[in-house]
């Protein structure tokens, strides 16, 4: 939906069907390795944008290459050997400055908002209210997050996606020039083609983060008490 450059979207459902009925169901999975492969580290560095950006660019760029409706890669290595053979290891790092912006706006939106939203909620009186605080806070976080970030992420779509012609200035190539190129030629909306999809994802993937890390932390410092405690004893 992002790679479209169209002025009409087939939305959500219509994108299913046309990708089935031209391509095959087997498509729906065109490009699974590279975020499978992505998701450890990402997570390793997930509240390190700069850190997290540099890590992500590559695998969203074979994934980007291996998803467009025009792509000719054989899999996932295939676009690695291309990409270098053309245009050198720095290729594969082609939309790093959007990418950037990308994480920065979802941080900021997600890690801007969860802990607010958590001291609006009822004080929990068990572990479990707990955990549901968690989940619901980290839910609306990533909504929140995925609202602010999804412009960033069609730019970087769209960057990642275009084959760099020798002597061609490439028509998308910044962030906040292509925000405003794709403003002006497609309309507002266009800035946030694949919202549904991307919510869908990530607002509940937000509430597994916050509840995973804070579960995670609970761990540590029960441990670390129980660790102290014994040692002054």
């Amino acid at each position: 939906m992002q790679l479209d450059t169209g002025k009409t979207s087939a939305g959500l459902v219509g994108t299913f069907r046309n990708i089935i009925r031209e391509e095959g169901a087997g498509r729906l999975y065109r490009g699974l390795v590279p975020p499978l492969m992505l998701e450890a580290p990402k997570r390793a560095v997930k509240f390190m944008p700069s850190q997290e950006s540099f890590v992500v660019v590559p695998f969203e760029l074979v994934k980007i290459k291996l998803q467009d409706k025009k792509s000719t890669y054989k899999g996932p290595i295939d676009v690695v050997k291309q990409v270098v053979q053309k245009n050198g290891l720095l290729g594969l790092y082609v939309g790093m400055e959007s990418t950037f912006w990308r994480h920065v706006y979802w941080n900021g939106g997600y890690f801007g908002s969860i802990y607010q939203i958590k001291s609006l909620l009822p004080k929990p009186q068990t572990q479990k209210a707990e955990l549901l605080n968690n989940f619901i806070s980290g839910a609306i976080g990533g909504f929140a997050g995925t609202v602010l970030n999804t412009p960033f992420d069609v730019v970087k779509s769209r960057i990642q996606g275009t084959e760099k012609i020798p002597g061609v200035v490439p028509k998308y190539n910044w962030t906040y020039p292509a925000l405003a190129t794709i403003a002006r030629e497609e309309g507002l909306g266009a800035l946030y083609k694949g919202f549904i999809p991307k919510v869908l994802r990530l607002a509940p993937g937000g509430g597994v983060l916050l509840l995973v890390v804070e579960f995670t932390l609970g761990i540590f410092r029960t441990g670390r008490v129980k660790f102290f405690t014994s040692h002054i004893q």
